[in-house]
């Protein structure tokens, strides 16, 4: 998907987190983080395949003990999406999961110890082309900043973020991405802007400790929305108190309708009212339960009047407009049959798949075609 034009990506650099570019003209990735025991294998494992199952194109998992790093070994081993380790302190963690293939590391070199600490890490993730990220949180800043500042700030957390920065610098590595977290979003919204004219390293974007699966999704929209529509973030994480796997599809929700990335059906659907001819709420949570396993893109309009509903099906590929008896299903914005109220959500949900397979096949030749044209 071309990114609207009112849209202007702030410039960065490009890093690689395994096979994912982040950075440069790179679609902005998706990811989120387990919240299993990283001790348990099985479990750990188990819930990667889900965040993958929904959309994750990266995966953090943390790493607080040297078992944990002999457990991300073995998760290492099983799955193929590249893996982020969170690790705070010991170098020593972080030596370890370079070594059982890691991705990306997630330190911040302020707190590893002394310079040759930092130095061991940066060297070890120099040499197996590792890119770090530095994480900085407004409610962990350096004591010296807490008394300097008085509380949490946008400058604070730059500060913050260009010392860890500055130990990279001297230590000649730029193979890094950033983040500036906070749970308000005002505060984040003024860290990221600040640091954006600051550095040309990727930014991955987050509203720490953002809430509930309601109230984190609203406020991160809100906070993540701006910066993304400002062009800052190349990278994104929802963070919410529900399953990771909700973290991923609020992140892809949220790219979907800044029209920064498509995956799967983007649903139109009216809010219902008393003109509607059928159940459009029930017809559109079973829709949704049973469509989400589809990652071809594609535009799908539920309007239950004939009021609106004409108008939002001509603009989708798939539209389906209320009206009596019979209602009227719109395919690439056109009248194409009458379905009844009988089985209504299973005749769409047929319609649906069979458009989506079509469109598959177009989009594998054009990807060989394409891959032709380069050979």
């Amino acid at each position: 998907m071309t990114t609207p034009a009112f849209i202007k990506r702030r410039v960065s650099r490009q890093i690689m987190v395994g096979n994912v570019p982040v950075g440069g003209d790179a679609p902005i990735s998706v990811q989120s983080m387990t919240n299993t025991e990283t001790t348990d294998v099985e479990a750990t494992v188990a819930q990667i395949e889900r965040i993958c199952a929904a959309g994750a194109d990266l995966v953090r998992v943390s790493v607080p003990t040297l078992d944990a790093a002999e457990a991300f070994g073995e998760i290492r081993k099983r799955v193929q999406v590249p893996l982020i380790a969170d690790i705070h302190f010991d170098h020593n963690i972080a030596l370890k999961v370079a070594d059982y293939g890691v991705d990306c590391l997630r330190i911040n070199p302020g707190n590893i110890g002394k310079e040759a600490k930092v130095r061991a890490v940066v060297d070890k993730a120099r040499d197996l082309n590792i890119p770090i990220r530095i994480g900085v949180n407004a409610g962990s800043l350096e004591r010296d900043l807490q008394r300097k500042y008085g509380e949490p700030n946008p400058e604070a957390m730059v500060e913050s973020a260009m010392r860890h920065v500055d130990i990279l610098d001297r230590l000649d590595f730029d193979n890094f991405k950033l983040s500036l977290k906070a749970s308000d979003i005002f505060m984040t919204i003024a860290a990221y802007r600040l640091i954006a004219g600051q550095i040309d390293n990727p930014l991955h974007l987050g509203i720490t400790e953002a809430g509930g699966l309601r109230g984190g999704t609203v406020k991160s929209a809100i906070g993540m929305g701006a910066l993304l529509l400002e062009g800052i973030g190349d990278t994104i994480r929802v963070s919410l108190a529900a399953d990771p796997v909700e973290e991923v599809k609020v992140g892809w929700d949220m790219l979907k309708s800044l029209r920064l990335r498509s995956k799967g059906i983007n649903f139109v659907a009216c809010p219902s009212c008393s003109r509607q001819n059928f159940d459009v709420i029930g017809t559109m949570n079973e829709l949704e339960r049973r469509l989400e396993d589809i990652s071809v893109p594609l535009d799908v309009a539920i309007v239950g009047c004939i009021v609106n509903g004409p108008g939002e099906a001509k603009t989708a590929e798939i539209g389906l407009t209320g009206a009596s008896p019979n209602n009227m299903l719109f395919v690439d914005g056109k009248p194409s049959e009458k379905i009844a109220q009988d089985n209504l959500v299973d005749n769409l949900e047929q319609r649906i798949r069979q458009r989506v397979a079509m469109k598959a096949q177009s989009l594998d030749r054009l990807i060989v075609s394409d891959r032709t044209r380069t050979e």
